[in-house]
């Protein structure tokens, strides 16, 4: 049995989203749960599994999983029919799995600490700059519309978030942007942007 804890409008929704595009949704129960929020709204909720009371979180028959490119993986993983990453084993699998493992442990980080405000030489040298995973971004993209060329795959799905979220920091590059328009224009996004508000403005 696999179910998904969720909270609407949150980093959650991304794996929400994934569920959708792969056709999944008959085979995976959504728990709604409350998390704490940047505006002081909100709460732990006592039957979210997540160690850290965060979303999302995806239970597999008793066994828990935690963090959006490790779900991803195991979604994709789990359903190869879907489509939504290369065959296991293969090159193109291998790209994907680092694309996945980039936004964790590149992206994410150097877009947080820039919004935050946070500058230190550790930065760039650890992680990279925004400037420089910009870069990365369009030498892929150059080679086509998607991060593993001309098919749309969790990794895009995954690594477009937070210019979708926060579109003023999207860098002025042509590529970078229409690659962000398509993700976002994309009609499993779309159906999901519309169910997590409604469940929002009912919870309100």
């Amino acid at each position: 049995m696999l179910t998904i804890y969720h909270s609407p409008e949150s980093r959650s929704s991304a794996i929400i989203t994934l569920i959708e595009e792969m056709g999944i949704a008959d085979k995976v129960t959504v728990r709604l749960v409350d998390i704490p929020r940047m505006d002081g709204s909100g709460a732990i909720d006592p039957s979210n599994p997540h160690p850290e009371g965060k979303v999302p979180c995806l239970v597999h028959d008793g066994h828990v999983l935690t963090e959006r490119g490790a779900i991803m993986l195991y979604l994709t993983t789990l359903f190869p029919e879907a489509g939504l990453a290369p065959a296991v084993g293969s090159p193109g699998w291998g790209s994907y799995i680092t694309w996945l493992s980039w936004y964790q442990g590149v992206f994410e980080p150097v877009l947080l600490l820039e919004a935050a405000g946070v500058d230190h030489p550790y930065i760039p040298k650890t992680f990279r700059s925004h400037v420089e995973a910009a870069a990365r971004l369009h030498a892929a993209l150059a080679k086509g519309p998607y991060l593993l060329g001309d098919t749309f795959s969790a990794a895009d799905l995954l690594i477009h978030t937070p210019y979708a979220l926060f579109e003023d920091s999207v860098p002025n590059d042509p590529l970078i942007r229409d690659w962000v328009a398509r993700c976002m224009a994309r009609p499993a996004r779309l159906r999901v942007l519309a169910a997590d508000a409604a469940q929002r403005a009912k919870a309100a």
